[in-house]
């Protein structure tokens, strides 16, 4: 700008437009709507072709300019702005007979990208903090459309600088205030069983493994004489379906965790238990995988034996067995904590029984890693009512609860663009390191299904088609890489280069 000296140029940045009572509705509409946010204040020193920007990178959709003039004249020469962003390449792609699942694609995948930068983090608005349960799901959308493992390992490196004497990762790192949720240093540990699965660095992971040792630690600790989790401290958040707390400023904590007997919790523990056991194992601490394998065991045993509600065939929150929630029978599923020819059941409760407590858009991640388990891929896509649900209220990334939210923009609800890779099209590590495949696709409505994933070494592609004479599928595999396509109870091998099949 030039001139004007003394003019004051303020500058209020917003996700969404809000109304006389601050709610948002629909995101599209501008009417009666005011804008409430971030400001950044210039004033004028009279100078000619100034040139003005934030010392850090700002985030909107929308921007409102307010101009106070003194008097002289000020010219505005221009206004722009410059997106940034982690350099991630969209390698992947996914399309289908559906065009709604496009939008899904490109939305979920714009929501994950804005959610990095020099680290992830679970929002670009609010906190811009990198998370450990938000990052898990960030970094496996990342992977699977890039390919570029470099912000995934920084984020496991970053978290594993973060530890308190304890023996847990802080909740979210870098940053300059301590914060503690245990549940997220168990999701630390599955971070690096992920990293495992999909990518190739033994150093790396050996590296970390006393740090697993250290969480798990802690939780072996907390065990009461019965085999589940007694009272716990710290935060032990789960998800935003319970309720914010402000006498003691926290939420999302399912019963039990404070006074003992939180069969979530127990769950999420016993989960993480059996991924540390196979990286102990894959490294030679065989008899530490031994204890770790035999502790999911008897945390599950006595969790089902005591949680279990055999007259609503459903996990309940606590051994009294008066609250029920998705998470708990999710977790059991995840975990065989009940037999595996019962979970197919217990998923279909999950589903249809709205009196539980409902997962919001993050745990619903792991509700769709239990229609994986139990084979039930092919419900998936009914399931993403609530994704459309904010396309058609103008959202243009997802958001980070059900209405009313406040993140417009956090990237743990970014997990369907994972799932329409991992799941609809199923295509998932076979064996450590993505050094082979298996593709079990559950297409659900779908008469079609075209996707590629970048792998280690090099890109997997599967086109699937429904046709008159069957199903016809065209596999083309990378070099030196072998797997399998399953389909209605039958297997096929799959070689490195074209593989064309009918499917019956």
């Amino acid at each position: 700008m030039s001139g004007g000296r003394d003019a004051v140029l303020q500058f209020t940045y917003a996700e969404a437009l809000v109304d006389g009572k601050r709610v948002k509705g629909n995101r599209n509409e501008t009417a009666g709507k005011q804008i409430m946010g971030i400001r950044d204040r210039y004033i004028s020193d009279g100078g000619v072709a100034r040139v003005y920007s934030p010392l850090h990178y700002r985030t909107f959709r929308y921007i409102a300019l307010d101009i106070e003039t003194g008097p002289e004249t000020l010219v505005i020469d221009s206004l722009g702005s410059v997106f940034t962003g982690y350099p991630f390449r969209e390698l992947a792609g996914f399309a289908s007979d559906d065009a709604g699942l496009r939008k899904i694609w490109e939305t979920g995948w714009r929501t994950a990208r804005l959610c990095a930068m020099d680290t992830y983090m679970d929002c670009p608005y609010y906190e811009q903090l990198q998370y450990v349960g938000d990052t898990r799901i960030q970094a496996l959308v990342s992977l699977y459309v890039s390919g570029d493992d470099r912000l995934m390992r920084k984020s496991i490196e970053d978290i594993s600088h973060s530890f308190i004497p304890e023996g847990l990762t802080q909740s979210r790192y870098p940053s300059r205030d301590l914060q503690v949720i245990p549940t997220f240093s168990l999701w630390w540990v599955c971070m690096l069983h992920d990293y495992y699965m999909h990518q190739q660095d033994d150093d790396f992971i050996r590296s970390h493994l006393n740090g697993v040792e250290n969480v798990l630690r802690w939780y072996a600790s907390k065990l009461d004489k019965d085999g589940m989790l007694g009272p716990l401290s710290w935060w032990q958040f789960v998800d935003w379906s319970w309720p914010w707390v402000d006498s003691i400023r926290v939420g999302g904590v399912p019963p039990g965790a404070s006074r003992g007997g939180s069969s979530v919790i127990s769950l999420q523990y016993a989960y993480t238990l059996r991924r540390a056991a196979v990286l102990m194992k894959a490294y030679g601490r065989e008899k530490l995988a031994g204890e770790y394998a035999a502790a999911a065991d008897r945390i599950c045993r006595e969790t089902y034996r005591r949680c279990f509600d055999e007259s609503r065939g459903l996990m309940a929150d606590t051994p009294e067995k008066n609250s029920y929630s998705q998470h708990a029978s999710i977790l059991a599923i995840l975990t065989d904590a009940l037999p595996e020819k019962e979970q197919v059941d217990l998923l279909d409760k999950v589903m249809t029984d709205k009196s539980l407590t409902q997962a919001t858009y993050y745990f619903k991640f792991y509700l769709f890693e239990a229609m994986r388990k139990t084979g039930t891929g092919n419900r998936f896509l009914g399931q993403l009512k609530p994704w459309y649900d904010m396309l058609d209220i103008g959202l243009t990334t997802f958001a980070e609860n059900p209405e009313p939210t406040r993140s417009d923009c956090h990237a743990w609800s970014a997990s369907p663009v994972y799932e329409l890779l991992s799941l609809t099209a199923g295509i998932e590590p076979a064996a450590p390191g993505f050094r082979e495949v298996r593709i079990r696709p559950h297409p659900g409505h779908l008469n079609s299904v075209q996707a590629k994933v970048p792998l280690p070494a090099g890109m997997v592609s599967l086109d699937w088609k429904k046709e008159t004479s069957g199903i016809r599928a065209i596999v083309e595999m990378p070099s030196g890489v072998k797997g399998t396509l399953e389909w209605g109870g039958k297997s096929w091998p799959l070689q490195p280069g074209r593989n064309e099949l009918r499917l019956q």
